[in-house]
């Protein structure tokens, strides 16, 4: 099979290639899948490069991405037989594993695979794992937003876009935080209530406009070292931060603001979600995946061949999800 690998950590130009391997066999409670897509996330990239942690172990080579989608094509032992054939999309491909889903076929954990519904493309399917399970847990982690007002920094970003639609869904009012009017446009189109143009609108004064004075229930947080300095101003008496990145490795919280503000801070990474709140996030995307008019971010779609191309556009911030087609 063609497979993607690094074996060392650096630029994309520098560390990435394509190579022929050896077709792998599913083990005992694996399956293998014949990858359609795989996923590029700011993780992967990240981990790549060595700026992050993430998938590190030693490993001598690495073929990257966590998620991925394609179909079942052969089953370990003791794996329910009605799976093969299954089109399925994947989680955590490389994380604590060094092959992920830049390849033409992966083998990992049954428990790893979800089935994908009937008219839902492999492409979808690919950009689920990340972005969607981070979004889905990031709400449900709020409890019930009915009539609550909820702050989402980079809300047409691919966590972003998917946290705005359900919160709206389930009856919160967003306050969408965006770069550009490009990006307001898609958020309102999301179910956005409000806008907020960081870089020329004071985010605390006009979260305080918008809230008269009480501040937001919530705030669904990619940028922790960014927004934490303000979140005893931005979240209202017992707010909530719920924050599933940071910029920068160390985050600053004041301790006046959020002692007397009764304000939580409820941080996790989406890759070491444990039962029973991975089955409440799987479970809930199979319900989202079903609803009528359910969007998922525009896709950017390269080869195998260009995956350095896929990784630099990644790191320059893409305005799409990155997939690799195999």
């Amino acid at each position: 099979m063609r497979a993607a690998i690094y074996n060392s950590k650096g630029p994309a130009d520098q560390v990435l290639q394509v190579i022929d391997k050896a077709l792998p066999e599913a083990g005992p409670g694996e399956v293998r899948v014949k990858i359609a897509f795989s996923g590029v996330n700011p993780s992967d990239v990240k981990s790549r490069s060595g700026i992050s942690a993430r998938g590190a172990g030693g490993y001598p080579e690495v073929i990257p991405h966590s998620d991925g989608a394609g179909t079942i094509d052969q089953l370990g032992a003791g794996v329910d037989a009605s799976l093969l054939g299954q089109r399925v999309w994947i989680f955590n491909g490389q994380w604590e594993r060094a092959f992920g889903t830049a390849a033409e076929y992966i083998t990992l954990p049954a428990t790893q695979v979800v089935p994908l519904p009937e008219g839902v493309s492999f492409e979808v399917g690919a950009s689920i794992g990340i972005p969607l399970m981070t979004a889905m847990h990031a709400v449900q982690a709020c409890g019930s937003l009915f009539g609550k007002t909820v702050l989402v920094p980079g809300a047409a970003g691919s966590v972003g876009f998917y946290v705005t639609q359900l919160a709206a869904a389930a009856g919160a009012r967003v306050i969408a935080i965006v770069s550009n009017e490009a990006k307001a446009q898609l958020a309102r189109e999301l179910g956005a209530a409000e806008i907020i143009h960081y870089k020329t609108e004071a985010l605390v004064e006009r979260v305080q406009e918008l809230t008269q004075g009480k501040g937001a229930d919530f705030i669904i947080d990619l940028d922790a070292a960014t927004h934490a300095p303000n979140y005893g101003s931005l979240l209202r008496q017992g707010g909530k931060a719920v924050v599933y990145g940071s910029n920068q490795p160390q985050v600053s919280m004041p301790f006046g603001p959020m002692i007397v503000g009764f304000v939580t801070v409820y941080f996790f990474i989406v890759y070491k979600l444990a039962q029973p709140l991975l089955g409440e996030v799987l479970d809930g995307i199979s319900t989202a995946l079903a609803l009528p008019g359910f969007r998922h971010p525009a896709t950017a779609i390269h080869s195998l061949d260009e995956i350095v191309a896929a990784h630099q556009q990644v790191e320059r911030g893409a305005n799409a999800k990155v997939l690799i087609r195999l």
